[in-house]
């Protein structure tokens, strides 16, 4: 019949498309080196997928070739095994287009291996195409286990982040002294980072001193303020740590921006206080929220909204009455073309808040 190797050609040619258009973008695109090694292992498909295309016209039409019954079966066994690979991986995408566009090319790509199979009374060098079919199997099982199975649970990289204090100055008119804080992001991994979100804080602390041991139950108290991240009191024999007061904070790296590899960032901040201040120690506190760069692609990260002016909010930015926001927004990016295609756009939002009780 002469439909049956067009069908076949029809659906050769829709992989090599398929594949080509999810190869070219990951092999130039891809964050990792495993996923760009996969969109040239695309492209290869795509490309054997349509020498397989041509072989089937000749096999059923012109018979110019004595192995293009072979070739056509090669073809057609590579276009069966990436499109099933697709496939999984695409299940755990959002769009129901490419799941049954998918779906649709492994079952054509299987009867096309069965159909062009049938037509072959004899297999030439049947080790070597058995070989050649094992080995882009085990190809795909491997590539697949890896990106799916070994790479979301290995071991994260973990930039370390130091405070260091300067001496406090006295200003000219010897009512108030600065303390110069220095803060550095350092990154000893292989990875770079976004930086989604850093922020600095200081907080004012009154810790009078007992004459005597405090008992048992004062401690208990001590220990229940752990709960809350602003209320953090130490146990001690004799210091009586009360809640901190916010003395200044500010984000001390922009959202959105990055630290490479084996890169470092710092900077200079002063908080400055009265010579008669109330507080008996001043607590410094730097933390930074960060996404790994082979994970993932962020657009520019800009403010969009203040708490306290209208804008829509969660739920649990309207329960912190005590804190107002600063609101980022941005738009995220998967890490491979098949994941930026079949998943739903994806977005972040940073909440910088701050009040009497402390910043995060």
């Amino acid at each position: 019949s002469r439909t049956t190797p067009v069908a076949i050609l029809l659906v050769l040619l829709l992989t090599a498309a398929y594949l080509g258009r999810f190869g070219i973008e990951d092999l130039s695109e891809a964050l990792t080196f495993v996923g760009r090694i996969t969109g040239a292992g695309l492209v290869v498909a795509s490309a054997t997928a349509l020498l397989g295309g041509a072989a089937v016209m000749d096999h059923w039409f012109r018979k110019s070739f004595p192995y293009s019954g072979t070739v056509a079966l090669v073809g057609t066994v590579a276009a069966l095994l990436t499109n099933t690979m697709l496939l999984f991986e695409i299940l755990n995408g959002d769009s129901p287009y490419y799941k049954v566009l998918s779906g649709l090319l492994t079952a054509g790509s299987a009867w096309a291996v069965f159909t062009v199979w049938r037509t072959l009374t004899v297999i030439p060098a049947p080790k070597r195409v058995a070989t050649a079919v094992i080995v882009s199997t085990v190809f795909a099982i491997a590539n697949f286990g890896y990106q799916n199975l070994y790479q979301p649970y290995r071991h994260g990289a973990k930039p370390v982040i130091k405070l260091v204090m300067g001496p406090p100055a006295l200003s000219t008119d010897r009512k108030s002294f600065a303390v110069p804080v220095d803060i550095t992001l350092e990154n000893h991994s292989d990875v770079g980072f976004y930086v989604m979100g850093a922020e600095f804080h200081a907080m004012g602390e009154k810790v009078p001193v007992s004459r005597h041991d405090r008992l048992r139950q004062e401690w208990r108290v001590d220990a229940e303020r752990w709960k809350g991240y602003q209320e953090r009191s130490p146990l001690s024999r004799r210091e009586i740590h009360q809640p901190g007061e916010l003395l200044a904070a500010q984000p001390w790296m922009v959202p959105g921006g990055w630290i490479e590899a084996s890169d470092s960032f710092a900077m200079r901040t002063l908080v400055q206080l009265p010579i008669d201040t109330p507080y008996d120690q001043v607590a410094f506190y730097a933390t930074a929220s960060l996404a790994r760069k082979d994970r993932l692609r962020l657009d520019a990260v800009r403010f969009d909204r203040y708490s306290w002016n209208g804008g829509e909010v969660p739920l649990w930015v309207k329960e912190q009455k005590d804190f107002d926001s600063l609101i980022y927004s941005g738009r995220v990016h998967e890490n491979n073309s098949i994941s930026e295609r079949t998943m739903d756009p994806r977005f972040v939002d940073i909440y910088w808040r701050f009040g009497t009780r402390g910043a995060d």
